[in-house]
Formats: structure tokens, C-alpha cells, sequence
């Protein structure tokens, strides 16, 4: 699995970072996610997943490897 996040689009909700904070973080001064881990060891798919899923502003995006 390959993450890539839109900051333009991040409206710093902080779902991503409370769902799987091993992978997101947010900046203090504004919010916007900070992506960690751009390619998450098998674990935290299911809960990458879960965060893009609930994203309000559809800031994360997903791509699987084949």
C-alpha cells in the first residue's frame, strides 16, 4: 500500500491521527496531517483504510502494490 495526502485539501479534522497514529500525525500550528509512513507495514492497512474512508475533505488517498 503507497499513501500520498492533499495538505491543500487536509481541513485538519484529526480523524486520520486518532484512527492510526502510527501513520498520521498533524502539524500543531494549523492541523494539516503529516504523513509518517508512506507505505505502512501490512498491519495498518485495515485502519489506514478506515482513516481515508472517514476523511472529510478526501484529503488521503490510496494505492495497493501489487
Amino acid at each position: 500500500m503507497k499513501i500520498t495526502v492533499d495538505e491543500e485539501k487536509c481541513c485538519g479534522a484529526g480523524q486520520c491521527v486518532l484512527i492510526a497514529p502510527e501513520v498520521f500525525d498533524q502539524r500543531e500550528e494549523d492541523g494539516i496531517v503529516v504523513l509518517l509512513d508512506a507505505e505502512p507495514a501490512d498491519g495498518h492497512h485495515p485502519a489506514v483504510r478506515e482513516a481515508a474512508s472517514v476523511c472529510p475533505a478526501a484529503a488521503i488517498q490510496l494505492s495497493e502494490s501489487t
